[in-house]
């Protein structure tokens, strides 16, 4: 089963680029981010039309995460719990029937943090410890459990293209990367790290000063996988190609082969 996930920004103006995607890559499920649309203003016809079922959790203009699947989920639910109050469309879960029993996704666009000055940085650690808790709750289930997103964390120094430039930024901040290895330490596995430790290995390349061209880039797009998802991958990929289309993403698919 191939689990990608993809942060779109902006899925009105990258809709021929996913459907071209989908088309090409052919994955099971598709975790997206930033959608910056309303679930009624989704374009899940076309999708559907390649026989995806579609999921939003959206909100206008702003942020909002998908779940496509060639599988209806049996199950959905929509935010992050820990804080009623949070109205902003981050995060999503599924569930899903497989032939080992049960597969549970997680679309996550997770806070920037930036400025750090403000009340968003607050904010981003805050989430980031209500998905730890989400996450611990999960993992006592012992099942297959993908967390995949826009983490907006650079994990570690090798994981950007110059360290020095992200100094002081929010996803670099060592309390956001602290926050990231407390959710490895419960037990996930970055999946693109565990077969590939290679230098320049980015997900994401900013639309200005020419970082796409310099492949001056970072890692932000992660797939964390339970101890029970890490067992049965097979592969991790960034497919990186997708950054040279016309009117790109600025992130590009990542994407991991399970055997489920």
């Amino acid at each position: 089963m191939k689990i990608a996930t993809w942060n779109i920004n902006g899925i009105k103006a990258r809709i021929d680029n996913l459907l071209t995607w989908l088309k090409e890559s052919d994955p099971d499920i598709v975790c997206l981010q930033e959608i910056k649309s309303v679930d009624d203003g989704f374009p899940r016809l076309e999708i559907e039309a390649l026989g995806y079922h579609v999921e939003t959790h959206g909100q206008k203009g702003f942020n909002g995460v998908a779940i496509l699947s060639k599988q209806s989920p049996d199950e959905v639910t929509r935010g992050l719990p820990g804080d009623d109050a949070d109205e902003q469309a981050r995060f999503m879960e599924a569930v899903f029937s497989v032939g080992s029993g049960c597969l549970r996704v997680a679309s996550i666009y997770l806070p920037n943090g930036n400025p750090v000055d403000t009340e968003k940085f607050p904010y981003k650690l805050s989430w980031m410890q209500r998905l730890e808790a989400f996450a611990a709750e999960r993992l006592a289930f012992e099942e297959p459990l993908v967390l995949a997103g826009d983490y907006n964390v650079i994990p570690e120094p090798v994981d950007c293209h110059d360290p020095k430039v992200w100094e002081g930024d929010a996803l670099f901040r060592p309390e956001s990367r602290t926050a990231f290895r407390r959710l490895e330490n419960l037990g996930f596995t970055d999946a693109v790290r565990t077969v590939d430790d290679r230098p320049e290995t980015y997900t994401f390349w900013d639309y200005q000063a020419g970082a796409w061209p310099k492949n001056n880039g970072i890692r932000i797009d992660h797939l964390m996988l339970s101890p029970e998802a890490a067992d049965r991958l097979g592969a991790a990929t960034i497919e990186k190609h997708v950054r040279a289309w016309e009117r790109p993403s600025d992130h590009v698919p990542v994407a991991i082969s399970l055997t489920i």
